[in-house]
């Protein structure tokens, strides 16, 4: 057997539960480091002289091995029972145990750690698209994973394996999180295999009660405190004291003031351009009433009237197609997009939408915008850095073809063809 160690962790913390579940399971011998306590124990010089990144969970080995990481501890103390069959039978067995660890702990884990800091405002300011982004891309890898044990007891091979025991302790801290009933619903096969790890005998207390619940956690906003009513002034006697007359600029004294000026506005410096022929409410109206292909269609009415010196013609493209699933949550999120955009809707037009099919779509369109330089319209929006944009040359036919396809909502690039989209107008 081996010689065990000492075991540094905050709680039931999700990184630990795989290491006392590989330990219990491979038969080696743990102690949990007494009188432990997060944010100040791995603060002080004892600790970090043994880890000196102050990080949990961390192993402190009878043999004097020392290791901190979540998962290398479990590999480790895993790999000190080859017989136990957790690392798996061969290296394709180990390959597929790191394969579902990996997008378990960085597709799942990652945005449900996301998840839980935005709505509880440890990540800023709550943002709702960013919550549906988190979710979505959450909700994708509990697909990818449910799809495979649907058909199998175990993720690899027929008996219990690392992987295992790591998306056990994934799916319990999901529960907490986002596994609300819509959610359970979708996944049956992921909780009948978390059901089967946590209720293993040789588990038999490392894992806490799985948590069911009836509403997922949501972002509240913070109360606004009632304000104290004003004692109301007593009006001086007229014939005491003539009043100063008050000055144009001069707050009320008797109004909400509460003594703090108004910040100045920011003029915006596109304001500053030299004025353009090019009219942007009369285009956007054109788009709407008229045809956008054929004679005295919109794209006519635009190339009669537009203003290459004091507009320019832009292509946006989204990042990461590889996180869109679904077309209509992926046409939310350019709605999303498009909100966030407001202060700029003087200086912007856009035809943007989602192209192929679910699991195999991305986002594409283009844009009019005010001035040369696409940053100073767009960056109006927090999430405006997820997205490439690329200026258009409309001299040049595949170009120009790019442009008014975008505009009439016929589309297709890489062959995935124009599925939904949106206007900013």
């Amino acid at each position: 057997m081996a010689s065990g160690g000492t075991l540094y962790a905050a709680g039931n913390q999700t990184p630990a539960l795989p290491i006392r579940a590989a330990a219990a399971w491979a038969g080696v011998p743990i102690t949990e480091a007494e009188g432990y306590v997060h944010f100040e124990s791995n603060k002080k010089s004892e600790f970090l002289s043994k880890f000196p990144h102050g990080k949990v969970p961390a192993w402190d080995g009878k043999d004097g091995f020392k290791l901190f990481e979540g998962l290398a501890i479990a590999r480790y103390l895993a790999s000190l029972s080859p017989d136990s069959g957790l690392l798996g039978k061969s290296k394709e067995d180990a390959a597929l145990i790191e394969q579902w660890i990996h997008l378990a702990e960085l597709e799942a884990d990652v945005n449900t750690t996301n998840i839980a800091y935005l709505i509880n405002g440890q990540l800023g300011a709550y943002n709702k698209p960013a919550h549906n982004v988190f979710l979505e891309r959450h909700t994708r890898a509990l697909t990818t994973l449910e799809k495979h044990i649907s058909t199998r007891t175990f993720f690899v091979g027929e008996r219990i394996t690392l992987a295992d025991l790591v998306i056990a302790s994934i799916l319990q801290r999901a529960s907490r999180v986002t596994l609300d009933p819509a959610l359970r619903a979708k996944f049956p096969s992921l909780l009948r295999h978390l059901d089967t790890i946590t209720h293993q005998p040789k588990l038999a207390g490392v894992y806490p009660d799985t948590v069911v619940l009836d509403k997922a956690p949501q972002y509240e906003p913070p109360k606004k405190e009632a304000k104290e009513p004003k004692e109301p002034k007593l009006a001086a006697p007229k014939a005491e004291k003539k009043e100063k007359p008050k000055k144009k600029d001069e707050d009320e004294d008797d109004g909400d003031d509460n003594g703090v000026p108004e910040e100045p506005k920011v003029k915006n410096p596109l304001d500053d351009l030299p004025k353009s022929s090019f009219n942007l409410e009369d285009w956007k109206r054109a788009y709407s009433n008229k045809d956008t292909r054929g004679k005295d269609g919109a794209l006519e009415w635009f190339y009669e009237n537009f203003d290459k010196e004091g507009f320019s013609t832009w292509r946006v493209d989204f990042k990461y197609p590889e996180d869109l699933t679904q077309t209509f949550m992926s046409n939310n999120q350019i709605g999303g997009f498009f909100n966030r955009l407001e202060a700029s809707r003087k200086y912007l037009f856009a035809s943007v939408g989602v192209l192929g099919t679910p699991n195999a779509s991305l986002i594409s369109g283009a844009l009019i915008l005010r001035g040369q330089e696409a940053e100073h319209v767009v960056n109006v929006a927090p999430d405006w850095e997820s997205y490439k944009f690329t200026r258009l040359d409309l001299s040049k036919e595949d170009e120009k073809a790019f442009f008014e396809a975008a505009l009439a909502w016929d589309l297709e690039v890489d062959g995935k063809k124009w599925a939904d989209g949106k206007n900013f107008k």
